[in-house]
């Protein structure tokens, strides 16, 4: 007896995406179901190449499949289709499905870091990823990602942006010489801003991951204006002082009307590389109690690694340039996190549209 399409879907509705809390068919994420005598092949389309529990649907969808009388092969093929919010009133920028903020209460907590290994920890996973360098008065994402070529014009307006460790690059510190000091007013920073928005030629990305400058100022509030926003990630570090600062930025996105995807700790906690003891230099635990207090997600925790901060001083972002170690590792299970976020987000916003 041959299994029919029906019974492969009726099988499947038992395979459920625990981030968006339905079963992979009412989602529409099930295509192309083929059956040849006892094989049956399917497509699972995700939300996002970066989804962090991929190879778990993938498992359980082909076992449910396998499981049917007359099945004597399930294979699943996993693709994505990235989800994006829509422009809902503002003006979206042709081609880029999702911008991501991230922010800072205050400096030094490695936001720019945190940014750089965010966008290639994306890309890695197969995602179309560019990187705007929001920070016009201390653009660092060039020296941290070991640019030196400045970008390129096409036509009249459009300013290619450089490709570098698969990710497409944007920022102030190609386009001024590197001594130079940035000394500008609001409305010339949300000239600027628009520019980079509007003026460069992304292509088609699937995330654009913009770094802030850090505070609440005229930056994130040009964006907030300017563009739709799939969310902000926020930044801190264990100690009392900055998770303070993150408290503040949290709420300029609310005030902004902008989703908060999640908190990232980072400099969490020091390995020793000779005895394994593990120190929490900056205290412990700030980031998940200020999560927690805010009803907002913890994405996760980054380590000190001495890695990190050489890594950026040199262009060789950590994620690239030891994939094994425990920061990088972190950082790209951070990017699956974040992906994850956004999807539940579109998901939510898609909920109201269609609520009559």
């Amino acid at each position: 007896m041959s299994v029919n399409e029906e019974q492969v879907l009726a099988a499947l509705r038992a395979v459920q995406d625990p981030d968006l809390h339905k079963d992979i068919v009412s989602l529409g994420f099930v295509k192309n179901v083929r059956i040849d005598g006892g094989e049956v092949d399917f497509t699972i389309e995700l939300t996002t190449p970066a989804c962090p529990v991929k190879d778990d649907l993938k498992a359980q969808a082909e076992d449910v499949v396998s499981a049917l009388a007359g099945v004597t092969a399930a294979r699943a093929k996993m693709t994505a289709n990235v989800s994006t919010r829509g422009g809902f009133g503002r003006q979206a920028i042709p081609g880029i499905r999702n911008i991501v903020a991230v922010g800072a209460g205050k400096g030094g907590v490695g936001k720019t870091t945190t940014s750089v290994n965010l966008a290639i920890g994306l890309a890695q996973k197969g995602a179309r990823v560019g990187l705007l360098d929001g920070d016009v008065y201390g653009p660092n994402v060039p020296q941290m990602l070991g640019l030196r070529e400045a970008p390129q014009i096409a036509g009249e307006k459009g300013i290619l942006p450089p490709e570098v460790f698969g990710i497409k690059v944007i920022s102030m510190g190609m386009l001024v010489p590197p001594d130079q000091p940035i000394i500008w007013r609001g409305p010339m920073l949300h000239g600027a801003v628009q520019q980079f928005m509007n003026d460069v030629v992304w292509g088609e990305l699937d995330y654009l991951v913009v770094d802030l400058p850090p505070g609440t100022g005229d930056v994130a509030l040009s964006m907030a204006q300017s563009v739709p926003m799939a969310g902000a990630v926020v930044v801190t570090t264990p100690q009392g002082v900055a998770v303070s600062d993150v408290r503040k930025a949290v709420g300029m996105f609310r005030q902004l009307n902008i989703p908060v995807l999640g908190v990232i700790e980072n400099m969490s906690y020091f390995v020793c590389s000779h005895c394994s003891e593990r120190t929490e230099i900056f205290g412990s635990g700030g980031g998940r109690r200020m999560a927690d207090d805010l009803g907002i997600p913890f994405l996760g925790e980054v380590p000190i690694d001495i890695r990190v901060r050489s890594g950026g001083d040199e262009g060789q972002p950590i994620v690239d340039a030891a994939p094994d170690a425990p920061a990088a590792k972190a950082f790209l299970d951070l990017s699956s996190r974040v992906a994850a976020q956004v999807s539940i987000q579109n998901t939510r916003v898609l909920k109201v549209v269609e609520t009559p």
